[in-house]
């Protein structure tokens, strides 16, 4: 005789052996799990940070098309445009809110559509700014601006172009700047000036063309905004261009101001597909991890 035992089919389950009502899934507390991660990610989103892709030249030489980076969304404090997706209506609050420093660049949303603008800021509240030949003159004197050497920027003509709407006007801006380095690779070499703001902060920025947008009248800023610019001065639809032309329409309340930009994380040329094993084909070199802060020279200094 053995210490082998014989189950009997009609005994009932034990612990071991699942029930039918062990089986079933509780789809209240799934759907309550998958609400709370949601709104984690909403939050992190709204309050702390967020990814945001540069789709337009507007910003070049500084950031490309096809930039990706991330955008602080608690510097300045928090408004209506801080929250993700504009899920709350346009208002004039804020919490904790505080101003940016010269050189910032900050997302804005324009007061007639709600699209998110990136931009840099050039002057503060009671500020008086004006543009001459495209120097900047802030309170009466001219910020510091010296020429640099050319900058050399890839040229992905179906991210820097457009669509073929913009292409012809594109081609023709930029066409006389096209070159072929030796190793074969075209680019575009356009001329660049370093601007230093009063606090010290410097950037490089691009104006090779004299157009209207060159020369500006005083405004004063008034309190509680700040005047906008693009880095690609002749391509940029910012402070200086009217609500009507796709622009800021002037200075920006700052209750419009979402977040400031902190660093990319990677660039990708135009080239991938849907598939992701295309994405590392297309990544641009000595793009990602790039601080977006401006650099801070002293006084005098170069």
């Amino acid at each position: 005789m053995t210490d082998e035992t014989v189950s009997d089919p009609a005994a009932p389950a034990t612990a071991d052996t699942p029930t039918k009502a062990q089986d079933k899934v509780d789809w209240l507390a799934e759907i309550r799990s998958l609400a709370v991660m949601l709104l984690a990610v909403l939050a992190f989103h709204s309050f702390i940070a967020k990814p945001f892709y540069i789709p337009s030249i507007s910003m070049m030489p500084n950031l490309l098309v096809g930039d990706r980076l991330v955008v602080s969304k608690f510097p300045y404090g928090w408004n209506w445009a801080s929250v993700s997706f504009h899920l709350l209506p346009r208002s004039d609050w804020r919490v904790a809110g505080s101003t940016p420093d010269y050189g910032d660049i900050v997302i804005a949303v324009p007061r007639n559509r709600n699209e998110d603008l990136i931009k840099r800021v050039v002057a503060l509240p009671g500020d008086r700014i004006a543009l001459k030949e495209g120097l900047i003159i802030l309170n009466g004197k001219p910020i510091r601006r010296e020429i640099v050497p050319t900058v050399q920027l890839p040229a992905d003509d179906q991210l820097m172009c457009g669509d073929a709407v913009y292409q012809s006007h594109c081609y023709d801006a930029f066409g006389p700047y096209r070159t072929r380095l030796p190793s074969g690779r075209d680019v575009y070499e356009l001329p660049a000036y370093r601007e230093t703001m009063p606090n010290g902060a410097s950037f490089i920025v691009i104006d090779h063309v004299r157009q209207t947008l060159d020369n500006m009248a005083e405004v004063t800023v008034p309190a509680g905004h700040v005047f906008l610019m693009g880095d690609n001065r002749d391509h940029s639809a910012d402070s200086r261009v009217s609500l009507e032309e796709s622009g800021l329409g002037g200075p920006v309340p700052l209750s419009d101001v979402g977040g400031r930009a902190e660093f990319t994380t990677f660039s990708l040329n135009g080239s991938e597909s849907w598939n992701p094993l295309s994405w590392w084909g297309a990544l641009r070199e000595g793009r990602a991890w790039r601080s977006l802060r401006p650099v801070h020279v002293p006084e005098g200094g170069k």
